[in-house]
């Protein structure tokens, strides 16, 4: 079988050189249902394309564990759209796993100073570990999600794309995901800008059409993130010194802040310093201090990162060092790099142009023209 999600229009879904239709039409797929429209126009255009359509809904957190999750709402819309396209639903509860599996590693990275990122462990442990067993246990022969990426599957190999519209694109998100856990992975919307989708919504009378993109974390939601933490994490506070090492200032706890921040630091009335200059340069964690400087973000660039082990999807001939594009975040274009594969699986990375605030704890993703090769957590960044 050979079904390839990359690029084309609404009346070729699963466009690209060798798609099958027939491979999937008339096949039943269980479309991992958000709440949102994305997830919505998904589960249209795979019962457009002629697939037998189940909606799933995940619950990923519980109320009574703090937060402010939107889960009830989001239900609710998954019903309405669920019964506009008529195709049967279902809801089940992941919030054990996600507990255990997401929220603690994301407390623990916090605990160490670093920034974790609970949506790429998400994709991992949850959406497509425990839930696409769910979907198999409902008798399907494919999964799919909202998200904008690509994928192929030849010969036995799943391997992930960009999607057509690179500002969207998503593969960020799940590059620790595997090869296995992408197999019988459909990705509807790969060849679809927002606008499109929005449209498509519209027309159809979806009830989340005009819905609003989720922002942030979803256990958090619109609470204050620093009050959030501090219901599950002791707060310390300490000194907030410059990079000559003159205290200008205390800070809440080193968790609460970021690399390149500047509101919220509290530092003001120095004479000759203007207190909207200041960032975050370095978090000093055995010392507990917040590094922060007035200069013009030099301290800021790095030209090279240790990463973790390497993640790597689907079959690539991987040499000694590699000439890719990466990502060490979400909203950032590809970055010429060369990236050496040790014997243990970890990186080293170095960028051809210095790259700013890459962040301990979060993920270097690595790129080969349009396919997305997998990533790993960046343990050290080297000036």
């Amino acid at each position: 079988m050979s079904v390839i999600i990359k690029s084309g229009s609404e009346s070729d879904i699963f466009g690209g050189v060798g798609a099958d239709m027939s491979a999937v039409a008339g096949k039943k797929v269980v479309v991992g249902m958000s709440g949102g429209v994305d997830s919505s126009v998904a589960a249209y255009l795979l019962k457009r394309a002629g697939c037998d359509v189940i909606g799933l809904f995940m619950n990923n957190w519980k109320e009574e564990d703090g937060g402010v999750c939107t889960s009830a709402t989001d239900w609710e819309d998954v019903i309405g759209v669920c019964g506009k396209l008529g195709i049967p639903y279902y809801s089940v509860d992941f919030s054990a796993e996600y507990m255990r599996n997401v929220f603690e590693d994301f407390l623990e990275e916090y605990r160490r100073g670093r920034t974790p990122n609970p949506d790429v462990l998400c994709n991992r442990e949850i959406k497509f570990k425990p839930f696409k067993h769910y979907a198999k246990m409902l008798g399907a022969d494919f999964v799919a999600t909202g998200h904008y990426c690509g994928i192929s599957h030849e010969d036995g190999d799943s391997k992930l794309l960009t999607a057509a519209d690179i500002a969207k694109d998503q593969t960020y998100f799940l590059n620790q995901v595997s090869s296995q856990g992408l197999a019988d992975v459909l990705f509807p919307l790969a060849s679809m800008r927002k606008d499109e989708v929005r449209e498509i919504a519209l027309r159809e009378g979806l009830v989340t059409a005009k819905k609003k993109d989720s922002t942030g974390i979803c256990f958090i939601g619109e609470r204050n993130f620093r009050n959030f933490l501090k219901t599950y994490l002791p707060a310390a506070p300490g000194e907030i010194r410059d990079l000559k090492g003159k205290t200008v200032g205390r800070h809440e706890g080193l968790m609460y802040y970021t690399l390149g921040q500047r509101r919220g630091l509290g530092i003001g009335g120095i004479s000759g310093e203007s207190e909207n200059r200041w960032y975050v340069a370095e978090k000093d964690l055995k010392n507990n201090v917040l590094v922060v400087s007035c200069g013009n973000g030099e301290e800021l660039y790095s030209k090279s990162l240790e990463s973790g082990k390497l993640n790597l999807i689907g079959k690539y001939d991987f040499p000694e060092t590699l000439c890719c594009g990466v990502k060490v975040r979400y909203r950032q274009s590809e970055q010429k790099a060369q990236a050496t594969l040790r014997a243990d699986g970890t990186l080293h990375i170095e960028f051809e142009e210095k790259q700013r605030a890459v962040t301990e704890g979060q993920y270097a993703v690595l790129y080969d023209g349009g396919r997305c090769l997998g990533g790993a957590t960046i343990e050290k960044v080297i000036k």
